[in-house]
């Protein structure tokens, strides 16, 4: 049993990354920003250790810390993830100062291990599946400040010798994921037996389902196996088109309608190579993905079949 320190348990992939720790044994403290949003915590809010904290406030965040004293620490508090999270003071606040005061407070009380979440968008366009070492071109404020979370926990790692690393997402879904994002969205209209507007068919993306990355995460923990300030990019090594999501989409759910493609305007960071390179995570860790597009479409697919309310919850 850990002690543990989540930060962002109240988004998607901390939402579900929550549900695992405790089912593991763990004793779990979610630290929240002032007046945040519950709905995917609700079923499990008795079983964790709420801190409402404004990691903008170093003293705020330091005392709580030492009061906690974390074995483990996962990071996934962001901002500006989402098209409409386009404050670029609130990302950058949150992104880069937030993080700088959480990885300093821990560092005063120590830690086995912190886990960061990256993104593939630190690494903006390119035409191939991209190494952790290669030159960043992040083309949003998300993206840049991403980018800086990933090469300040390196250095902190590897500077001071701390088992502190990053893992790089790709599109990861899953269970509470927000109703507003792709795949919730093809589910929502397929399930009326319709398809919701789309844009370009070829634009890619490397979709991974939220199993395959909590494994990651937890093997990771577990094992204390990683070099100081290492980064691992985490997806499935293979890309989707769009193309090919509809198609999932309405074999598995019998849509009958055909999709009109780019009558949804394509995001200014879209782009037809999004693939993962995870030759270096594979090798560090003997983690595979589990699941391909197929297999975890139709589980997230029962999953919002039986619990609906979570296609319209915002």
């Amino acid at each position: 049993m850990k002690k543990i320190l989540l930060t962002g348990g109240t988004g998607f992939v901390g939402s579900n990354l929550a549900r695992r720790l405790l089912q593991d044994g763990h004793i779990l403290h979610l630290f929240v920003r002032p007046g945040y949003k519950s709905w995917r915590i609700d079923q499990i809010e008795e079983d964790l250790i709420f801190h409402e904290v404004d990691l903008l406030n170093y003293d705020q965040v330091s005392k709580k810390v030492k009061q906690i004293g974390p074995d483990w620490v996962f990071h996934l508090a962001t901002r500006g993830a989402y098209s409409w999270q386009d404050d670029v003071h609130d990302i950058v606040y949150t992104n880069v100062n937030g993080t700088v005061n959480l990885l300093e407070a821990v560092i005063r009380t120590g830690f086995e291990i912190f886990i960061n979440t990256g993104s593939s968008s630190e690494y903006g366009e390119k035409d191939h599946a991209p190494l952790e070492t290669e030159y960043l071109n992040p083309n949003s404020y998300y993206a840049a400040t991403k980018a800086f979370n990933t090469h300040y926990c390196k250095y902190v790692g590897s500077s001071k010798n701390l088992n502190i690393i990053t893992f790089r997402l790709y599109s990861v879904f899953g269970p509470y994921e927000d109703p507003r994002r792709f795949i919730p969205t093809l589910i929502r209209y397929g399930l009326n037996g319709k398809l919701p507007p789309l844009v370009d068919p070829e634009i890619a993306r490397d979709f991974i389902h939220i199993d395959d990355v909590l494994d990651l995460y937890l093997l990771a923990a577990n094992t204390l196996e990683a070099a100081p300030g290492s980064i691992y990019n985490v997806g499935t090594g293979k890309q989707t088109t769009i193309r090919d999501s509809v198609s999932v989409a309405r074999k598995l759910m019998g849509i009958e309608v055909e999709p009109k493609w780019s009558s949804h305007e394509n995001r200014k960071w879209d782009t037809n190579n999004w693939v993962a390179n995870i030759s270096l995570v594979k090798s560090k860790f003997n983690w595979y993905p589990n699941l391909d597009f197929a297999t975890g479409f139709s589980r997230t697919l029962k999953w919002f079949q039986e619990n609906p309310k979570y296609l319209y919850q915002i």
